[in-house]
């Protein structure tokens, strides 16, 4: 946590539009993918695993340099014998790198990946019929429970989200699934440091109980990140509610809303897509 003002400084530099690139996801999710973090000429460097393959992210900082860090980067991959892996690089960084080293690495883009970027008015409006299914559920929660309320979630919500969140696990299961044991985990580090993140959050109480609740920040000059949405399953209508309610009280003021990628998780896929993107944000993996 120490390190939030660094690593804040360095996503500044330059606009960046991978949902990733902010300290809140490498805070929550360092001890799952292994997160490895130093400072390279002003610039952040990260490290990270997964399923036992080590790659790196793309250097954070200025556009000014990259290209002498990129060498360092290149450096210390060939010096513990090891291909010179970077993933979820932005179109722009591949254009860097391609004049730096052109024909010298293999491209590769990362469908499951890709952020889903929708215009703030849709999601708070649902204008349309393409959106008649998202107005029937939430119709639907209001008749079936007049009596919710809706809160910003403050750090004294905090421990009823987090039994919100074990309760749905329970439900979904996470003790069979490692990735559902990892969000779990990554959820509950956020709530457990809510001050300290400075984010913003949202929640749905009915009959005194927490049965949704959502989180995000502002990613660049005119894009929010939603880095969480959880709610009980059981209720309809319930998940369309807590989007429009948070968007509409907390994103109001910014132009896009970034709902980060699917994972390749076909449902996933199908709930994003039913609010209509109007851009993806594209990542592609680079081995040297």
């Amino acid at each position: 946590m120490a390190q939030k003002p660094f690593f804040d400084k360095c996503f500044t530099q330059r606009r960046y539009e991978n949902a990733h690139f902010n300290f809140t996801n490498l805070f929550m999710w360092r001890n799952i993918y292994s997160i490895r973090w130093a400072e390279q000429d002003g610039y952040l460097i990260l490290q990270a695993e997964y399923d036992n393959h080590r790659f790196m992210l793309q250097p954070i900082g200025p556009d000014q340099g990259v290209e002498a860090v990129l060498e360092k980067m290149a450096a210390y991959c060939a010096a513990e014998s090891r291909p010179f892996v970077l993933r979820g690089v932005e179109k722009f960084m591949v254009d860097i790198i391609e004049k730096w080293r052109p024909g010298q690495f293999t491209l590769t883009s990362e469908r499951d990946n890709f952020d889903y970027v929708y215009n703030s008015k849709d999601l708070i409006e649902l204008k349309g019929r393409k959106y008649h299914g998202k107005k029937n559920h939430i119709n639907s929660f209001y008749r079936n429970y007049s009596n919710y309320q809706y809160f910003p979630l403050t750090a004294e919500w905090a421990p009823k989200c987090i039994e919100s969140e074990m309760e749905w696990c329970k439900k979904k299961g996470c003790d069979e699934d490692a990735h559902l044991r990892g969000e779990r985990d990554a959820v509950i580090e956020v709530l457990t440091h809510w001050d300290e993140l400075k984010l913003t959050g949202g929640l749905l109480l009915i009959s005194g109980k927490v049965e949704a609740f959502t989180f995000g920040e502002q990613l660049n000059s005119d894009t929010a990140v939603i880095h969480v949405e959880k709610a009980n399953p059981d209720i309809r209508g319930v998940y369309p509610v807590i989007n429009q309610k948070f968007c509409a009280t907390a994103w109001q003021h910014l132009s896009f809303i970034n709902r980060e990628e699917d994972m390749g998780i076909e449902g996933l896929r199908k709930a994003k897509e039913s609010y209509y993107p109007v851009k993806m944000t594209e990542k592609f993996n680079i081995v040297f």
